[in-house]
């Protein structure tokens, strides 16, 4: 069989943002198509880090109104050793200036089940709510710093650009428990300032982050 070869300038190319190729019946064989709308924009990879931040304009990383959905990715955070057992996972969101202390206010629930079969419950924990407060969000407590745990799961912080709106987040992730168990955590609230989200920052209470990597993404077309 004879294999045909085409001339690169046959072939129409020409890119459009947010867009990808496609093969038609046209006499180049090819359209544009939409992308996937969940677009990688950096990764960080922990290695006895303090915390991982995501800076606007730094790095290669986007964190405006490029899109008007953001999503992290946290996968297999280990807490370091010298955290101990109790660690806590938590985000901060810088507002303009230098410092991770944007006002917010969030509800915090998990449920928690032992490996033994003990302890299944689901509680509200009001001592990692926040009320309007500048600290740090709480996403995972009472971690475990044995070397086979970790915690992995997704923020998403939706329009951080807006100058007139608040700025909503959800935490949706699991760790593994103190006690030798998985806790499931659910997180959401909304940064209750007018100037625009700029910055979010990773990191636990005690200690760094051991290993992990975190993945932000933007969402088109949302």
């Amino acid at each position: 069989m004879a294999i045909s070869k085409f001339n690169y300038n046959s072939f129409n190319v020409t890119p459009v943002a947010s867009k990808a190729l496609a093969f038609n019946s046209d006499a180049d064989g090819f359209t544009t198509a939409s992308g996937s709308s969940m677009i990688l924009i950096k990764t960080l990879t922990a290695s006895s880090s303090a915390n991982l931040s995501f800076v606007n304009g730094s790095s290669d990383v986007v964190l405006d109104d490029t899109y008007p959905v953001y999503k992290f990715l946290c996968i297999n955070c280990h807490p370091s050793q010298q955290g101990g057992d109790g660690d806590e996972f938590s985000v901060g969101f810088r507002d303009g200036s230098t410092a991770y202390d944007a006002s917010k206010t969030s509800t915090f629930f998990s449920s928690v089940h032992g490996e033994d079969g003990s302890g299944g419950a689901v509680a509200y924990r009001d001592s990692h709510d926040q009320a309007n407060a500048t600290g740090f969000q709480t996403l995972a407590v009472d971690m475990d710093a044995d070397n086979d745990t970790q915690v992995s799961g997704e923020l998403t912080l939706f329009n951080p650009s807006s100058t007139t709106f608040v700025k909503h987040f959800i935490w949706r992730g699991n760790h593994v428990h103190s006690s030798a168990g998985i806790q499931d955590t659910y997180v959401a609230g909304y940064c209750n300032v007018t100037a625009a989200i700029d910055a979010v920052q990773f990191k636990m209470s005690a200690g760094n982050i051991d290993a992990g990597v975190i993945k932000l993404y933007g969402i088109a077309d949302s």
